[in-house]
């Protein structure tokens, strides 16, 4: 299947299946929405002398983005092609969060300093039809907030939630010392994007003077990507220069091939997009798919409990029936014919029924009672107390889901009413179940 019309049909089944079990159990659904929105995405984020708009500008073969060795351009600029549209060939921030076709209404969020900021540039280059490069400000060291005028960081996580594949660039220089380039690296990046979609690359490598000083400059950014991820075994790095600024070398000569699978890789980003929205889905289907299973086992501790009390009022009733009259009888001396001489004579009428309905009338409401102002509150405090024992947390992955989702189960919880006792628990979880699956795997085998 075409995997445009695939996209679009993920889109429709996606949201038709689960945007109302997104809405019903509080879950953000925008996330799903943007990815699958638009095209392809390649980010492109680094230090301010890392390469980046020079590599980028290599790729689309024009001059388009400003390079240098300060920093140039302090805006996201999304290339891409404008293809038969009319209009503009450079659209601001402002139109672009606004565009309900566009993936970006959530950066509204971020105010105006970041608008300001934000940009598109409409670039006639035909690889660029399917797909849009992300041009982004240079990370810096000791910056805040309030220098910028918006949160960066939190911007750089939500284009890394969008992109299929983000390039993460170095220079030599600086390989991977910068203060914003560790935060990305050790907590942004992880949290927002799939390890598999990350690139790291070191560029400029034709101004290292020789082999042992790129061998040096190598060797540092291993040793500070170590630190910064906290694993042991290094990721792939790129290694890659600008071959019109660069003086042909030896060394030059050595990289050239994989330079050129750089540029493969970042082409084949599109191939990537099916993929990764599956990816998505399938992490926010199963982080729903907790919270409604954790919702699903109060319901059915509550019915149980429930179920209990049916018991026990039905046996006090029974009792209250029979009892109530001869009681108030000893108390009262009423009624002068007791409802079982009545029954024995075959005379009974409501007059004889009113004291024994009454008893299991208020049997019934004591336990009503006491069962929605006591029983059902306290259960709703011991699940609030023991929320993991409501999921069956048996692999890393839904523990690590569930840490996310944690939050949300307790807030759910401590809004529960008699109505979440009912079945729709279990069957939101049967559609979930069916559809994470059924469904989804039904799309990975198209992609296969």
């Amino acid at each position: 299947m075409d995997e445009k019309k695939l996209q679009e049909e993920l889109q429709h089944h996606v949201r038709h299946t689960l945007l109302p079990l997104f809405n019903r159990y509080g879950l953000d659904y925008s996330d799903l929405e943007s990815v699958l929105k638009w095209k392809p995405i390649v980010l492109v984020i680094g230090n301010y002398s890392s390469g980046k708009s020079t590599l980028i500008n290599e790729l689309i073969g024009q001059n388009i983005q400003r390079t240098g060795q300060a920093p140039t351009d302090d805006s996201f600029t999304i290339l891409t092609s404008h293809g038969r549209a009319e209009g503009e060939r450079e659209v601001p921030g402002s139109t672009l969060v606004n565009d309900e076709t566009l993936p970006f209404g959530r950066f509204k969020a971020f105010g105006e300093q970041f608008i300001a900021h934000f940009r598109l540039k409409k670039v006639d280059v035909p690889f660029l039809e399917n797909m849009a490069l992300i041009d982004s400000p240079g990370m810096l060291d000791a910056v805040t907030e309030k220098d910028r005028g918006y949160d960066y960081l939190a911007v750089l996580g939500e284009f890394a939630k969008l992109a299929d594949l983000v390039v993460l660039m170095f220079d030599p220089h600086k390989a991977g010392t910068i203060s914003e380039t560790y935060t990305a690296i050790r907590s942004t990046l992880p949290d927002t994007s799939g390890e598999d979609r990350i690139v790291f690359v070191m560029s400029r490598i034709d101004e290292c003077d020789n082999l042992s000083d790129l061998v040096r400059s190598y060797g540092t950014l291993c040793w500070n990507l170590s630190q910064m991820t906290g694993r042991k075994d290094i990721p792939t790095i790129y290694v890659t220069y600008a071959p019109d600024a660069a003086e042909p070398s030896e060394i030059l000569s050595v990289w050239r091939e994989e330079r050129d699978l750089l540029k493969k890789k970042i082409f084949s980003a599109p191939g990537f997009r099916v993929n990764h929205i599956l990816q998505d889905i399938d992490r926010q289907v199963n982080e729903l798919q907790l919270i409604c299973e954790a919702m699903s086992t109060f319901s059915g501790m509550g019915r149980t409990m429930l179920a209990g009390f049916g018991k026990f009022a039905l046996a006090a009733g029974v009792a209250a029936f029979f009892l109530t009259e001869p009681i108030v009888k000893a108390l009262t001396g009423i009624p002068e014919e007791p409802m079982i001489s009545a029954l024995l004579k075959g005379t009974v009428t409501m007059q004889h029924l009113w004291l024994p309905l009454t008893g299991v009338a208020i049997v019934c409401f004591v336990s009503w009672l006491f069962f929605t102002r006591w029983s059902f509150p306290r259960l709703v405090r011991k699940c609030q107390a023991r929320r993991a024992g409501l999921v069956n947390l048996d692999s890393s992955y839904r523990k690590n889901l569930w840490t996310k989702v944690e939050g949300r189960v307790d807030a759910l919880l401590s809004r529960a009413r008699l109505a979440d006792l009912g079945g729709v628990h279990g069957r939101n979880l049967n559609r979930i179940t069916r559809f994470l699956g059924m469904d989804l795997q039904d799309y990975y085998n198209k992609i296969r």
